[in-house]
This record gives C-alpha cells, structure tokens and sequence, in this order.
C-alpha cells in the first residue's frame, strides 16, 4: 500500500461500471419483491423462514452483476488501503488483494452457522446457474435452493446450520462480526493518517464508525460526491466530483 491514507467508499464508486446506487429510484433497497421491502426480504430472518423467495430475490437482485467490470477508480483504488460497504467485489477484480467488503462479496458464499462463528468465505460459483434458468423463477428457486444445500422437510425449505450455504453479506437483522473483518477494519481507522469518503451516503453504521474516530483523533477528512453531505467538522475538504473524477485528479497532481 501506498500510504496510510484510508479510503471508505460506498455505492457511488460502483456507478460508473453500471451497478446502481442502493437507494436511488432503481436502488438494491427501493426495489423488493411483491410482497416484500428490500429491508424485509435482506435478512436473516427472511432466509431461515423463507429460503427460497430470499434466495430467488438476492439472485435477480445481486447475483445478475456479477460480471460487471470495474471501472477506473476501483482500480486507482487497487494499492490503497480500502474499506468498501461495496459487495461486488469489483475491488478484488482490479487486483486490491487485502482489501475490506466490509459488507460481504456476491462472489462468496459461507456456511449458515452462528453468525458470530469466524469463517473463510469461498466462491459462489454462480456460473453453475444458467441465464436461461432465470426466466422460470420456480425452476430457478429450485436450482438455487438445491446449490445451497437447502433441505426439504414435510416439503418446506429449511436451512441446516453447518451444511446449507448463505451469501456472504450481511443482511439487516445481522451485525457486524469478524467474519466481515470488523476489527481490523477499526484498527485501521485508529492508524489512518486521513480517511477519504467516496461516494458513499453515510447511511450507514460503518461511516459513523469512522467519522466517529477521525473527530476523536482530529484527522483530516474528505469526501468525495457529486452532492456530498455537508457534515459537522472543520477538518473535512469537499470534492464535488465523481470517484472516477477524483482519482484522475489525484493522478494529476502525483
């Protein structure tokens, strides 16, 4: 790594390679499913009660990005210290090798288990479900449900800890654990020498987290969005520009 500037970056950075922002009009969490919210089907509870709908959701929703590319800030992105709310795995694609999905990978699965039990993340292989079977969801559901080793019992869907699989991501209802890196992603917010905010919200805990530390440690902020949020803090410097924007600036002025 080339310094010990921390970047942090959210849903903006992903943009330009087409993955759309989680909470724009076409946003991961504005559109659910008939019956359900984003917020009701991302959770735990909806895969151990419902593995099939959530399954089925999480597919369509997440799975059928996975051979975006990255763009060119993932890849300015690629020997810096990273921490992404991002689970693409874009960052792994452009050759970030220590980077923290803070948030989980579509590209891994884990085993259902405790969620407080530590575990390795391994491929999810998605290739092993063709496009063609998206097109009936209930072949599709069956599918998904066989790959994750979901059981049948008295003809429901059930989930089997130790056996049956679940995306690694972190869903509503869970928290953050050392399964997602939480620890040493604090100590690296603790080191930091500045943090960079990049397209990111701040609607979520992990930018509290390290907003929280960077005040208590007076280190010096920026953040970088098209409309950044405006923040209580002298320290910080606005980038009014894209992440792709920033990184050619950056690039500029190395």
């Amino acid at each position: 790594m080339l310094s010990n500037e921390l970047y942090i970056t959210g849903a903006g950075v992903s943009a330009s390679s087409g993955i759309p922002t989680f909470r724009g009009n076409d946003g991961f969490w504005t559109i659910g499913s008939k019956n359900y919210t984003p917020q009701e089907m991302a959770t735990r509870s909806m895969y151990e009660n419902n593995p099939g709908d959530f399954l089925l959701w999480y597919f369509k929703r997440f799975a059928s990005y996975r051979s975006v590319k990255p763009n060119p800030a993932h890849y300015w992105l690629s020997d810096k210290m990273l921490i992404t709310q991002n689970i693409d795995g874009l960052d792994g694609k452009a050759g970030n090798k220590d980077y923290i999905s803070i948030h989980g990978r579509l590209d891994k699965v884990v085993y259902y288990d405790d969620e407080m039990k530590y575990q390795v993340p391994f491929d999810a292989e998605w290739n092993e479900i063709n496009i063609e079977d998206s097109l009936d969801n209930i072949i599709l559901k069956n599918k998904l449900l066989k790959k994750f080793n979901i059981q049948l019992i008295n003809n429901i869907p059930v989930p089997k800890r130790g056996k049956s699989l679940k995306p690694y991501v972190l869903l509503f209802d869970e928290m953050y654990t050392d399964l997602y890196r939480i620890t040493e992603a604090e100590n690296w917010m603790k080191n930091a020498s500045k943090i960079i905010f990049m397209g990111t919200s701040f609607s979520v805990n992990i930018t509290s987290i390290a907003l929280r530390i960077a005040i208590s440690r007076g280190l010096d902020v920026d953040i970088v969005d098209p409309e950044p949020i405006k923040l209580d803090y002298e320290n910080i410097e606005y980038f009014n520009m894209t992440a792709v924007e920033y990184c050619n600036m950056r690039n500029l002025k190395s």
